[in-house]
């Protein structure tokens, strides 16, 4: 039997099979923020639903922590449907896009910290250009549109370094309007 062993003055003694290099050191702590956050959220999820008797405060917590998970579907909407039967659908609204556009920093950052990943894929080439030219509305679109691709469209715009603020405006102007409209719904179903 043969045993490999490597000198002791070799280069190769001490060298990390995956260096990391510094630059990647911000892509890191912001995959760990988003995973310590969804963990988090999920563990105590039937606390934070108990919230929703406490009005817009509670609006807008549920919808910050139930658009900060990543794919999984956000519960907000029933809660601003009801909601909108005994508050001002349109407050309702602002305040659950508000809350949903801090949330789904979370997939912004995910793009941002996984850019190396997904790029020099099929994908991100096509993805690419219409982001590039077209980035900010098309958050907007997504945002307003009740889909399960969102979570795409925040992690794309992440990876594509649009700046945040774009990102959180079109966010929080598109969820929003999606909101103000379902709260309105809730009005005429009580009604």
């Amino acid at each position: 039997m043969t045993i490999l062993h490597t000198p002791i003055d070799s280069p190769d003694v001490g060298t990390r099979p995956f260096p990391i290099r510094r630059e990647n050191l911000g892509r890191i702590a912001a995959l760990g923020v988003v995973l310590v956050i969804s963990i988090g959220i999920l563990l105590a999820w039937e606390q934070i639903k108990i919230l929703g008797a406490y009005g817009y405060p509670a609006i807008f917590l549920v919808s910050l922590f139930g658009n900060a998970v990543l794919f999984l579907p956000a519960p907000s909407i029933a809660l601003v449907l009801a909601a909108g039967a005994s508050l001002d659908p349109l407050l309702v609204g602002i305040v659950a896009g508000t809350g949903a556009a801090i949330g789904e920093m979370t997939g912004y950052l995910a793009g941002y910290s996984g850019q190396a990943v997904l790029q020099d894929r099929p994908l991100y080439n096509r993805i690419e250009g219409l982001m590039r030219s077209k980035g900010t509305l098309v958050v907007f679109i997504l945002a307003v549109i009740p889909n399960p691709f969102f979570d795409i469209g925040g992690i794309f715009a992440g990876v594509m370094r649009m700046p945040a603020w774009h990102f959180l405006f079109a966010t929080g102007l598109g969820k929003s309007l999606r909101f103000a409209l379902l709260a309105g719904l809730g009005v005429l179903a009580a009604g």
